[in-house]
């Protein structure tokens, strides 16, 4: 075997070594949980205060910052005192675009991708095999849980915010309905923006009784309309504009279309539908909409998909696709009852 073969072959073993680690995933969710940048944002303290001040153990502690710290996540400056990286700026509840609550570890979504083989042998998600109810119900059952989630998607609605506002005229809707908005940190957003616009939230009970101080802290609660229920059922009728981030990958093709169909009874023949998602690409490309493609796979048993599914799913509940709009996150997809 030549050099140039053996240097070839080192260099897939060692990223292929990067591909499959496990622990790094964990050890950054870890660190997230225990508030590790936010104690580190005044400079760099040793091991044995930041242990105090998370409630952890000295020992325990300093071994995973070193692991973090060898992937650019925290330095040791000096023997077991650590310090901010530009890497781990984000991870600061503070920061503006803080990624801190985006890195959960959920003991369920562990347990549930801990049994990913038998969803390559089925089909169906792992989540409902390992905790013997849908992802949904869980979530209902388990408030702690649910509002971790919650605040995940907080966290990511700050990137959202930044790169879809600008990509589409929102300011057209007098009203604005967010069907499977949550707790209403994206339409605070989206309100905060563009003052003209008024708001309805729409989601489950348990979900949206967090939303009043969400829209509160935003300033925009006096024009916010905050209505519990089910897209399964009945959808607020009569708005202007109707949206659904990231909402259709959290659920298979007959779910999805019957969400659709739901939304399609509440519009008026020009509201106009706006579905925020991420696309799958053709091809090797990477994309993260892949990445999550795998997790829906696993947890709800739902599927990103690619434009031409979506106009299919939108056709099948009486709607036609009229725009394609791709941002630096999530692309926006408008859609216009059907003739």
């Amino acid at each position: 075997m030549t050099a140039t073969r053996r240097n070839l072959d080192l260099t897939a073993v060692v990223r292929l070594g990067e591909l499959g680690d496990q622990i790094t995933p964990f050890a950054l969710r870890a660190a997230c949980d225990l508030r590790i940048a936010d104690l580190l944002a005044d400079g760099p303290r040793p091991v044995s205060e930041l242990a105090v001040s998370a409630g952890a153990h000295p020992g325990a502690l300093l071994r995973l910052l070193r692991a973090l710290a060898a992937r650019g996540v925290f330095t040791e400056v000096a023997d077991a005192t650590f310090a901010l990286t530009p890497l781990a700026e984000p991870l600061r509840g503070d920061h503006p675009m803080s990624l801190r609550d985006s890195f959960t570890l959920l003991d369920s979504d562990v347990r549930a991708w801990a049994a990913i083989g038998h969803t390559l042998r089925t089909g169906e998600p792992a989540f409902g095999h390992v905790h013997g109810q849908d992802y949904w119900s869980y979530l209902a059952d388990h408030p702690q849980e649910s509002a971790r989630v919650d605040d995940w998607m907080r966290s990511v609605n700050h990137l959202h915010l930044r790169t879809v506002l600008g990509a589409y005229p929102w300011r057209r809707f007098g009203t604005l309905v967010d069907v499977g908005g949550g707790t209403g940190g994206f339409l605070a957003g989206l309100l905060t923006r563009f003052p003209g616009v008024r708001g309805v939230l729409f989601d489950l009970p348990h979900v949206v009784s967090g939303a009043p101080k969400v829209l509160a802290e935003a300033g925009v609660a006096d024009r916010c309309e905050v209505v519990p229920g089910d897209a399964f059922g009945a959808v607020p009728a009569g708005g202007d504009g109707y949206l659904l981030k990231t909402v259709l990958p959290g659920f298979d093709d007959d779910d999805a279309t019957r969400i659709l169909g739901n939304v399609r009874a509440a519009m008026r023949p020009d509201s106009r539908l706006v579905l925020l998602e991420a696309v799958l690409p053709p091809g090797d490309a990477f994309d993260m909409a892949k990445l999550f493609d795998v997790h829906a796979m696993v947890l709800t048993g739902g599927a990103h998909r690619s434009t031409e599914e979506t106009g299919r799913l939108l056709e099948r509940a009486g709607l036609r696709l009229t725009q394609v709009v791709g941002t630096p996150t999530l692309t926006v997809i408008e859609a216009l009852p059907a003739d």
